[in-house]
């Protein structure tokens, strides 16, 4: 039996699918798989041995509680499929947590899904509450997997520019972009890549936008114990919101466990059973043994979720300094792992450029900001680049000194 090469499988893929995922950037225009910008740079800190401020993931291991009770279920034997909405500890702790910080109230048993990561929350709510030719409105920049999700999805993908220095968006700009044609409404905040926490007055307009045009907010909120002064405001604690809102988060940047994939999101019940009937066929379950650690870690006192965000704003504190000593401009995050510079007082108007060529000049790597934006705004972007603070203070303080001393270009 002959069998094709990979070229000829290639060509052999539907041109539908093969156009859908070119416009979600998950193809290059040969065909290939197209590589991200964090793989890429991610690799070249490799290569070079340079410190990676790139990538957003810490450096340093969670609560001890936490990572003993992971400990604890496995050895207790918690290492089979758990149920399919989460095991009902996690469940329960979930619902206490938005109790707790938010006080709202919603129902563990039917209200809550447990999922593989806030990005399998985000893939799952997409692709069971968009139709092809259905419009998704994103803030821009926009974490990239956004645009991939809403392409498979068939969707259009509308964006509202967030602008330097404080990237709040243009008020008449939002009523623009969303229409009678918008399904759903993504909401990142805090916002990554820009560290942004938007103000009650923007969250309420998205409230009344989704109202006026029946659309449904989703909320992506990740990094909601990592703010700095900005009080975060989940959009379903505002009135009419909850109604039509889907708030997803998850314990890896809470908790600094990135790697574990412990999401969740919290809806009314009919629009979590329909999450759920696509869930289930894309992980179906996971991380049973971390998924009650996870609950010991929402049930951590109120001075555990201080002292993570106090310490994290000591190391953008640390990280800005050094940034704005090697001559970059820089927005100071209201929350987030991220901070945005632009390097146009050293000369560089190519942020992709300078994030190549950082490892050689500075040893420290970086991911430019238009790995965030589409093709069509990228050149808006082009000279900002963004550095992850979530390392330990000394690392930062190592690479403030090496910025210190790049060059003009």
């Amino acid at each position: 039996m002959q069998h094709s090469s990979p070229a000829d499988q290639t060509r052999n893929i539907s041109g539908a699918w093969r156009r859908t995922a070119r416009g979600a950037g998950l193809l290059a225009e040969d065909g290939s798989v197209a590589a991200s910008i964090f793989a890429e740079m991610s690799a070249l800190a490799v290569r070079t041995q340079a410190i990676n401020l790139g990538q957003g993931f810490p450096d340093e291991d969670g609560p001890a509680l936490v990572l003993e009770a992971a400990r604890q279920a496995i050895s207790d034997g918690m290492n089979q499929y758990p149920p399919g909405r989460g095991q009902p500890v996690l469940l329960g702790a979930i619902a206490r947590h938005q109790q707790r910080f938010y006080g709202l109230t919603v129902d563990p048993g039917s209200e809550v899904l447990v999922t593989a990561g806030a990005t399998e929350a985000l893939a799952a709510t997409i692709l069971a509450l968009i139709e092809p030719g259905d419009e998704v409105v994103t803030f821009e920049p926009f974490y990239d997997a956004y645009g991939g999700l809403i392409g498979l999805g068939g969707g259009i993908h509308r964006t509202v520019p967030l602008r330097a220095p404080d990237f709040q968006p243009d008020l008449d700009a939002l009523r623009a972009a969303v229409t009678d044609r918008t399904r759903l409404i993504i909401v990142n905040d805090p916002h990554n890549p820009t560290g942004a926490v938007f103000p009650r007055a923007t969250l309420e307009l998205i409230v009344e936008l989704a109202h006026r045009h029946d659309a449904i907010i989703v909320t992506d909120e990740v990094y909601e114990h990592l703010t700095f002064g900005a009080p975060h405001i989940p959009i379903a604690t505002l009135p009419g919101a909850w109604e039509r809102t889907v708030t997803i988060s998850s314990g890896g940047k809470t908790f600094s466990l990135t790697g574990w994939k412990v999401g969740w999101l919290s809806a009314p019940a009919a629009i979590v059973t329909a999450i759920l009937a696509v869930k289930q066929f894309l992980t179906y379950v996971n991380a049973a043994p971390f998924q009650p650690a996870i609950a010991v870690g929402l049930d951590l006192p109120d001075a555990y979720f201080a002292t993570i965000a106090a310490e994290m704003q000591h190391k953008r504190d640390v990280l800005a300094t050094g940034l704005q000593r090697a001559g970059f401009d820089i927005s100071v995050p209201q929350g987030s792992y991220f901070i945005v510079a632009d390097a146009t007082p050293l000369g560089f108007s190519d942020g992709a450029e300078l994030c190549r060529r950082l490892p050689e000049l500075a040893g420290v790597v970086a991911v430019p900001i238009t790995a965030f934006c589409s093709p069509t705004h990228r050149a808006e972007y082009a000279p900002l680049v963004r550095f992850a603070y979530c390392k330990k203070v000394e690392l930062l303080e190592q690479a403030s000194a090496q910025l210190a001393a790049l060059p003009r270009a």
